[in-house]
């Protein structure tokens, strides 16, 4: 989820990484009010434009009550971190840390609020990475520098250990990604080289990776089946266990969520048509406060922005 940004009293530092935009405010700006109503959802966003959001990451624990250091807690910990810009990085580095206390125990909490501090530093010397790199038109030779001083960064905020955990995932596409840019770009090759070089890289790709890269198909392929299952008159329950057995019941239950909101919106947006076609037939200088009256009945000011799609 991307930051909803607004001005910053002395600037903002932007950094862009391999397709992350990471905001870091200096601004001293009081925040705004805490927690903000999820409508109809009995949660409370963080900021406004995390309505209708659950916070990213699915933190673990081992043996000894020890903290898994993983891509997972990394997500946590950007989740939050989307709210820049929104709130300042005190009040957001302080919910990060509640949201630990509730999820884990005291030992586990108190070794992953340790890292966060350490994950924020290098955060922020982030954004000061990119005037240290110089420019050039080789997309995949940029590319390649960026990744070489974001790791080289790394060392020191993070051991060995806890950057292959954190990072190791992303590191993985990330390569891939490169070596792939680093092909096409290669005018030495030619076209049946090219095709030769990235089916070595598939049949290189480790598991995971090509898991995560045939996600996308895989969720299209299942939602196919569950709207086959639908259309046959299946119910909540079918299209549970279809989604449980194809990802997890976690991932099942997320969706499951996801539909209730979609299936919830859309009732919403029919009941505001059908009183909004009455609402037009009034004469024209009552007309545009009486539409307004009604969106606001029944809609948020950002909701609202996605209403034009339906008149």
């Amino acid at each position: 989820m991307r930051p909803n940004v607004k001005s910053a009293g002395v600037g903002a530092a932007v950094v862009l990484l391999t397709g992350c935009v990471l905001y870091f405010s200096r601004d001293d700006t009081p925040p705004p009010p805490a927690q903000v109503s999820a409508p109809g959802s009995g949660l409370f966003a963080f900021v406004p434009s995390m309505v209708g959001t659950r916070p990213d990451g699915e933190l673990k624990t081992q043996a000894g009550d020890q903290l898994v250091v993983d891509a997972e807690l990394g997500h946590l910990f950007d989740y939050y971190l989307a709210g820049l810009g929104e709130r300042d990085l005190a009040a957001i580095r302080a919910e990060i840390e509640r949201e630990l206390d509730r999820r884990l125990k005291p030992g586990p909490a108190r070794q992953a609020k340790q890292l966060l501090s350490s994950y924020l530093a290098y955060k922020q010397a982030l954004a000061g990475l990119e005037s240290t790199l110089a420019p050039s038109a080789d997309v995949a030779q940029s590319a390649r520098a960026r990744l070489a001083a974001m790791r080289g960064l790394r060392s020191a905020y993070f051991t060995p250990e806890q950057s292959a955990g954190l990072f190791g995932a992303a590191d993985a596409v990330d390569d891939d990604a490169v070596a792939r840019l680093e092909i096409s770009a290669d005018k030495t090759l030619s076209a049946e080289q090219k095709q030769a070089k990235l089916a070595e890289l598939d049949r290189q790709m480790p598991a995971a990776l090509r898991e995560a890269r045939e996600a996308p198909a895989k969720i299209i392929r299942t939602e196919e089946s569950v709207a086959r299952l639908r259309a046959g008159g299946a119910g909540d329950n079918e299209v549970y266990r279809l989604r449980a057995a194809t990802f997890s019941p976690e991932a099942a239950a997320r969706l499951a969520d996801l539909d209730r909101d979609e299936a919830s919106w859309k009732a919403r947006v029919s009941a505001y048509l059908a009183q909004r076609a009455a609402v037009m037939a009034q004469p024209a200088q009552q007309r545009d406060a009486a539409l307004q009256q009604l969106r606001d009945a029944s809609f948020t000011p950002d909701e609202q922005r996605r209403l034009g799609a339906y008149e």
